[in-house]
């Protein structure tokens, strides 16, 4: 393996954890609108605190899929093909809960708005759910033939483990939505439910992180090939999990927020570091497609290293000043 091919399968990993980050706390203000709000002021107020950035948030997973198909197009065309039906059902999904936005603000009965919030609540739920059954079974093992080809069925791609690590990043979305909202909505009745809601839902992250690493244990090879690092991993899991819990009960809300989406990003890494030097893990381990062979020319990999690292800090400025601009507390208006 080539430098050039480390340093893209590393890019692809950040570009992924910062997908998970960012956009997870959009997926879990919107499985909010149906699991926190109980009013149509209340399901505003959530979408008016990811409204300036949901849309850039996404940016992350298609610069993601951009990279990994001009960088490791081997990589790209198993997974896409191999997940066709799964990534086409995550699209739908982006879409849905992209125009159900739109399409709340325009209805003009309380019926249809409902509607559309539903949609939306749906489509952010699945999404992530998605997600993690996809990343789940790339690290699991799939069949794979010596061409890259992927022949699975149903309980291929939906068993115990992928299940399991769906539910965990649906979750993890949720709370890290529910902290963002900690952080955006004025002190009131919608915060002190907030409040509430974590209370109980940090301690059913930690016995899922628990389920998660049995999971990780029973149905992968990271003990066998490395212990000592996916220990380390899972150990900081909990650790920031633990922490976010602590200092969110301590009303350090940005010291919460950090954590958690520390734990995800963390999550991210522990899988793309158990899957090298493979990028899908074959049910044989022969067939698992390999890295040094997935990816572009020496040459491609150059110049896109060069074209990343200077639009990298220009896309990255852009993303903190429009947090900056947009910082103010939303102030919940009240029923009449």
């Amino acid at each position: 393996m080539t430098g050039f091919q480390i340093l893209w399968f590393v890019l692809i990993a950040i570009l992924f954890a910062g997908f998970f980050f960012l956009e997870g706390f959009d997926f879990g203000v919107g499985m909010a609108l149906k699991g926190l709000a109980k009013n149509e002021h209340e399901e505003d107020a959530l979408i008016e605190s990811i409204g300036p950035h949901w849309d850039g948030n996404e940016v992350w997973l298609i610069t993601a899929g951009g990279a990994m198909f001009a960088a490791m197009p081997f990589w790209y065309a198993s997974l896409f093909s191999g997940f066709y039906l799964i990534l086409f059902a995550i699209l739908i999904g982006l879409i849905y809960r992209g125009v159900s936005f739109e399409f709340r603000e325009q209805m003009r009965t309380a019926k249809y708005r409902n509607l559309w919030t539903t949609i939306s609540a749906v489509a952010a739920l699945v999404v992530p759910f998605l997600f993690g059954v996809l990343f789940t079974d790339v690290v699991q093992g799939m069949p794979l033939d010596k061409a890259g080809d992927m022949s699975a069925t149903f309980f291929d791609y939906f068993n115990i483990f992928s299940i399991v690590g769906g539910v965990a990043v649906a979750l993890l979305s949720y709370i890290h939505g529910l902290n963002y909202l900690r952080l955006k909505i004025e002190e009131g009745e919608l915060h002190d439910r907030i409040q509430s809601q974590l209370k109980v839902l940090y301690p059913v992250l930690l016995v899922g992180e628990v389920a998660f690493a049995i999971t990780l244990f029973i149905f992968t090879d990271f003990f066998a090939k490395k212990p000592l690092i996916t220990l380390a991993f899972l150990a900081v899991i909990v650790l920031l999990t633990v922490i976010a819990w602590v200092t969110g009960l301590k009303r350090s809300n940005v010291w919460s927020f950090i954590a958690l989406g520390l734990t995800i990003i963390s999550v991210v890494l522990l899988l793309f570091t158990g899957l090298f030097p493979r990028v899908i893990v074959g049910d044989n381990p022969a067939m698992s497609l390999l890295l040094k062979n997935a990816t572009s020319t020496p040459y491609t990999l150059k110049w896109m290293t060069m074209i990343a690292f200077t639009a990298l800090p220009i896309v990255l400025a852009y993303q903190i000043w429009s947090f900056y601009i947009f910082r103010k507390r939303i102030v919940v208006k009240k029923a009449a």
